[in-house]
């Protein structure tokens, strides 16, 4: 970017320094290291500084921080952190060059970069590791651009320490240094990245416009198509192997050889299904984001992932739903059972929710974990708040065994307190960015709930002496998931890793054969031991005395290994002589950051109505878009409460008339033509169904959203509430040219859906047991759905042929010995289902039946057998 097209300056109209930032680097079997180049220039007649407040993924560890300016690169040190802010204010007090760089959380960070002199150009470079593990065959690989708004509550304190827009209150005391000035910003993001995970893979993106280049072997280099794009929503990869196969490494090691430890990364896949049995029957309440942040694109992405989650509950379970934002409402006042009315009435309820308010997540979240504390959690939003740690110790301290399964909503997703619940709760996180397969997600996120796992893990190493274990308390291992495990071993050799724990009362073992070398070198590998070494630290509920003594542990640590932390932060000094030695003191200009992509309210009429609304208490400050601050005496804008009573039962909010997308702000214009040139990469995926555009209930079905996410001008969304009976209607129009209406032959599939019971079949009639008659009604049932294209990878029906199947198999052994019966219900479910190991089970149980199992590899042959079978 040149000058010139950075002109960007201040209200009070001093330029802004900051001209643009780079993300280069590589993504490897096992981790992914990658550099975040930011340049500055200062154009003004007098030394200044520059503060920018910056996103990093919070699972990223941070091994390096430079500093190039006059041709020259100075390396960064780690120091603790109140010996680096000294160290950086006296090198500008002495008029030398210096860059600091501090934790704030550990996705949000401050740049400070000193006495950067009158035309002269610098840049700072930010260096992070992340370990890359691979789920079904895919890596989905995430960078955030920008520190969003988030709502801050609590009484102001003004006991203020930093520039931000808000100020510091009694639940947010650190308000001032997580929530950077919003504004016009004419900056961008250029992108270079190496990818090669030691095979061939397929590169794609739901955010950005990419270009992938093939290079040698199996190396790919991907860039923007643009060139230059906004910093005004994450950066999200998608990395798979064409046939699905793993893209990872077993076993990561280093060690510089002669007497020293050597470290390592071993990363198992359980296979748990042969102790699979009948998941139990769960109490869950779903927790929905209803806050102004989730205004745009956010609440229908979470509304759509809501109806989806609904259809993936069992007869038996027992459910409700949150709605929160300043306050919050119930759908009823306590879990009821799940059945094909309360499906209904929770459909009305959802699609009838508005966003309002601030993100007042802590008094929903106590709600959720109290109503099921032994049950599941499922939480649904943007994770922009400013007390994390607040909400975090309230969901420990009121769970029983309760897990937490989130969904990080929109394009500018807060991930800390996602994770941690996650991670703290045995629970699991997906981030769903506009233009990703909602389907997908929520078919994930339920396989892990009811996946068998196993709990109370200890670990032994025979033949090897490994220790200093990271993370300290194990994870248990989940059926398919990633498991990860890190540590030091005191000398080479050849061993084996036992972990032993418990399924339920089935008690489990798994061993694996290590190699640990003499030499080699991966010190990625040691700084993310160091890291998940410091976060088992950081999470320790420690007081007095212990909790000092452990925060010089994490210092020390952190220093040994050059990490930044809490405690610790990088600083550069420049030693300057001559005229490049300046006398005065540098003016402070802080850098604002983009409007996040997709937030509805940052359109102008929605900033004016905010400002219109405005009574105080809790806030989520934000200005719009071109009102950018140098400083603090910016006013917050207070977000409005409402006066629903935390905790009661409230009918839906009343319906809203149809609406008409706004058009985009000028600083989204560069984002609109990056939204034209991805419409023509984006069809391939809309053919398959990438994005659930039909899935709300309306008088019209709206078009497609793109790839990236924005809604074109003219299309029509209504979120009205529906009569019951008409709350599953035109969910289907997933195909772009799709009708509005739904055919006659849809709404039969809809009606004959609707019939179906709560255990997953259908009422059978005639002769026979009861089984007997079940099953085949059932199966005529699905047969019917396959016919209109209906399967188990149906985007929102799916879920409910998932259910009929497993019924299916489950009576399968209860037929009385009718042959003919059971060969047309395991065949119709082995076409109705997709996934190799459930038709590996239906195969299993169709052995017995010789007309049908020699017929299950061949799908022209079992249609013409199952359709024989039908006609009887």
């Amino acid at each position: 970017m040149t000058h010139e097209q950075a002109g960007l300056y201040t209200k009070h109209g001093a330029q802004v320094p900051l001209q643009g930032v780079e993300v280069t680097g590589e993504l490897l079997g096992g981790h992914a290291r990658v550099r975040v180049r930011q340049r500055y220039r200062n154009d003004e007649k007098r030394p200044v500084e520059a503060v920018y407040v910056f996103p990093l993924p919070s699972d990223g560890t941070l091994s390096a921080f430079s500093m190039t300016c006059a041709g020259r690169r100075v390396e960064g040190v780690v120091k603790e952190r109140e010996e680096a802010f000294r160290t950086y204010d006296n090198a500008i007090t002495d008029g030398h060059g210096a860059a600091l760089l501090d934790e704030e959380r550990r996705n949000v960070f401050t740049a400070q970069v000193g006495n950067l002199l009158p035309g002269e150009e610098t840049v700072v470079e930010v260096e992070f590791l992340q370990a890359v593990t691979a789920e079904e065959g895919s890596v989905r690989w995430m960078l955030p651009t920008l520190v969003a708004p988030r709502y801050i509550p609590g009484k102001p304190t003004g006991d203020r320490t930093a520039h931000g827009r808000e100020e510091p209150t009694s639940q947010v005391p650190d308000a001032d240094r997580i929530t950077p000035p919003v504004g016009a910003v004419s900056y961008g993001l250029r992108m270079d990245l190496l990818v090669d995970l030691g095979r061939e893979v397929v590169v794609e993106s739901p955010s950005h416009a990419i270009t992938v280049t093939r290079e040698e072997g199996s190396r790919v280099r991907v860039g923007f198509s643009r060139g230059e794009v906004s910093l005004d929503r994450d950066l999200v990869l998608s990395l798979r192997s064409p046939d699905n196969s793993a893209v990872f490494t077993p076993l990561v090691t280093h060690r510089k050889g002669g007497d020293g430890p050597g470290t390592f990364a071993l990363t198992v896949v359980p296979d748990l299904l042969g102790m699979a049995s009948a998941p139990p029957k769960q109490e869950v309440v779903f927790a929905v984001d209803v806050s102004g942040s989730m205004d745009g694109e956010s609440l229908p992405q979470a509304q759509a992932a809501l109806r989806l989650c609904l259809r993936h509950l069992r007869e038996g379970d027992r459910f409700n739903i949150i709605a929160f934002e300043s306050g919050f409402t119930t759908f009823q006042p306590q879990p009821v059972p799940f059945s094909q009315r309360t499906l209904e009435q929770a459909d009305q309820w959802v699609a009838a929710l508005r966003p309002l308010g601030g993100t007042e997540l802590l008094a929903p979240m106590k709600a959720a974990v109290q109503a099921v504390p032994d049950g599941v959690v499922v939480l649904l939003t943007d994770g922009q708040v400013g007390n994390e740690s607040e909400i975090l110790q309230a969901v420990l301290a009121d769970r029983k065994s309760a897990r937490v399964y989130s969904f990080g909503i929109g394009t500018n997703v807060s991930d800390v307190l996602l994770r941690d619940m996650a991670k703290q709760t045995g629970g699991a996180v997906e981030f769903i960015h506009p233009g990703e397969r909602i389907d997908d997600k929520v078919v994930a996120q339920f396989s892990r709930a009811l996946a068998p796992r196993v709990s109370e893990l200890e670990v032994r190493f025979d033949g090897v002496e490994c220790s200093e274990l990271a993370p300290a308390e194990l994870p248990p291992l989940i059926d398919g998931v990633p498991w990860t495990l890190l540590g030091r071993y005191a000398a080479p050799g050849t061993g084996t890793v036992t972990l032993r724990g418990r399924s339920g009362r089935e008690p489990f073992s798994l061993t694996v054969r290590v190699d640990l070398p003499s030499v080699s070198d991966r010190p990625a590998v040691e700084k993310l031991w160091a890291a998940e070494r410091i976060r088992s630290w950081e999470s320790a509920q420690l007081t007095g005395r212990r909790a000092e003594s452990m925060k010089q542990r994490i210092i020390d640590l952190a220093v040994a290994h050059q990490i930044v932390t809490q405690y610790t932060s990088f600083v550069v000094v420049e030693e300057r002589t001559g005229e490049r030695r300046t006398s005065e003191q540098a003016e402070t200009r802080v850098v604002p950051v983009n409007a996040p992509a997709g937030w509805a309210m940052f359109g102008a009429q929605k900033a004016e109505d905010m400002r219109n609304a405005s009574v105080g208490g809790s806030s989520q400050g934000m200005p719009a878009p071109g009102a950018a601050s140098a400083g603090p005496q910016r006013p917050a804008i207070r977000m409005r409460r409402t006066a629903a009573a935390p905790g009661a039962a409230a009918p839906p909010p009343p319906p809203a008339p149809a609406y008409r997308s706004a058009p985009a702000p000028k600083e989204f214009e560069a984002v609109e033509r990056d939204r034209l040139e991805m419409r023509e990469q984006s069809k391939s995926s809309k053919k398959k169904g990438g994005f659930l555009s039909g899935i709300f209930n309306g008088a019209s079905a709206p078009e497609p959203m793109p790839a990236d996410g924005f809604a074109e001008e003219e299309s029509v969304m209504s979120h009205g509430a529906v009569p019951a009976a008409d709350a599953l209607d035109h969910d289907d129009a997933i195909l772009e040219g799709a009708p509005s209406v739904a055919s006659e032959s849809h709404a039969s599939a809809e009606d004959l859906l609707r019939r179906q019971l709560a255990n997953g079949l259908w009422d059978g009639s005639g002769a026979g047991s009861e089984p007997v008659r079940q099953a085949r009604a059932t199966a005529l049932a699905l047969l019917t759905l396959l016919r209109e294209g209906i399967t188990s990878n149906h985007p929102l029906h799916g879920a409910q042929v998932k259910k009929a199947v497993e019924a299916l198999l489950a009576l399968a052994s209860n037929l009385g010995g009718d042959a003919e019966v059971a060969e047309l219900a395991l065949g119709v479910a082995w076409l109705a289902s997709a996934g190799p190991r459930t038709r590996g089970r239906i195969e299993q149980a169709a052995q017995p039946l010789a007309g049908l199992s020699g017929r299950l590899g061949n799908e022209v042959a079992l249609r013409e057998h199952v359709d024989t079978l039908a006609a009887r």
